[in-house]
């Protein structure tokens, strides 16, 4: 096969790639951000004070420090319980390792579950503000907003263990646990959301970083919030992003790429989903993508975009809800 042959072969893969799995449907919003309302402000208020719980009061909560990880879950149990949620613990290990689990039952089909988890474990040596205190907030927050509503499916709450260092995929890891105990029980969970560092956005020239194969198809400002998938899982990832943009007047963008070709879209719970057949989608701010406080001291309270953030968060509330109506 002759270098000309080769050349127009990767070109046809580079646009097929570009078309099926950088380009999204609708349009990512340009523009200036919308002023918060009230409620938005009352929303980002409660954010920062989850994050600063998280990230400062607690601290370092990993498994070298499992009383602070059980400060985390036990912080986490109270939040649901205040929004009149009944939380499960779904004991990992023998160590006392736990996911904490809340149903918000459906109406018409109960058994088909839409999920939305945050890990709330971090890497050594870091207070993790947005990796991943942000997701975790994000997360009760969501749940709060779907206290006493009535969905035809049901919509599942999951604050994960041990997604860091040493447990990522190992059968400690709290979502693969998780999403392994699903597939044994033969579960219909017909989506899946990971929230994976939500916090932190820059409008600087040159703040974002790709890697090395996708990076000439995207922008270079780190102000948006990206939509992640495998190549199975882009169907979710289509429905969910299109209906992101049709809902919020916020940034957005997508991919759908190969776990070989992209290592780091596996990087969070979703890949456990991934792993047990299960569609799943990481909702992100890219991490050390853009993030240089990233698995470091740097990564505080102080460092995250709680303005941004909020309107992130209330995209995700009401995409949410669409998606629990249109599956």
């Amino acid at each position: 096969m002759n270098a000309g042959v080769l050349i127009i072969l990767a070109l046809i893969l580079v646009i097929a790639f570009y078309f099926y799995g950088v380009r999204m449907p609708g349009i990512s919003y340009v523009g200036p951000l919308p002023t918060l309302s009230p409620d938005a402000e009352k929303l980002r208020d409660r954010l920062s004070e989850h994050v600063k719980v998280l990230a400062m009061t607690i601290g370092e909560r990993h498994a070298a420090k499992l009383d602070k990880l059980e400060q985390a879950a036990v912080y986490i149990e109270q939040q649901f319980a205040e929004f009149e949620y009944v939380p499960k613990s779904q004991t990992i290990n023998a160590k006392g390792y736990r996911n904490i689990v809340v149903d918000l039952y459906g109406k018409q089909n109960r058994d088909k579950i839409l999920l939305v988890g945050a890990h709330y474990d971090t890497t050594w040596m870091t207070p993790g503000a947005d990796d991943n205190a942000s997701g975790v907030a994000a997360l009760l927050e969501i749940a709060r907003s779907f206290r006493g509503k009535e969905l035809p499916i049901t919509i599942r709450f999951v604050a994960f263990a041990n997604e860091e260092f040493p447990y990522y995929g190992t059968p400690d890891m709290g979502s693969l646990y998780h999403a392994q105990h699903a597939k044994e029980e033969n579960e219909n969970i017909v989506g899946m959301f990971s929230l994976e560092m939500l916090g932190y956005y820059s409008d600087q020239p040159r703040s974002q970083y790709y890697p090395r194969v996708i990076r000439s198809f995207y922008p270079r400002q780190g102000n948006f919030i990206a939509f992640v998938s495998n190549m199975v899982s882009r169907p979710l990832l289509m429905d969910a992003i299109t209906t992101f943009r049709e809902q919020t007047s916020f940034p957005t963008q997508g991919l759908a790429a190969p776990q070989w070709l992209v290592r780091g879209v596996r990087r969070s719970d979703n890949a456990s989903f991934w792993r047990n057949g299960f569609q799943a989608v990481m909702i992100t701010d890219t991490a050390n993508y853009r993030n240089y406080g990233y698995h470091n001291v740097g990564d505080t309270h102080n460092t995250l975009d709680y303005e941004r953030m909020t309107i992130v968060v209330e995209g995700i509330m009401n995409m949410l809800e669409s998606l629990a109506h249109q599956y």
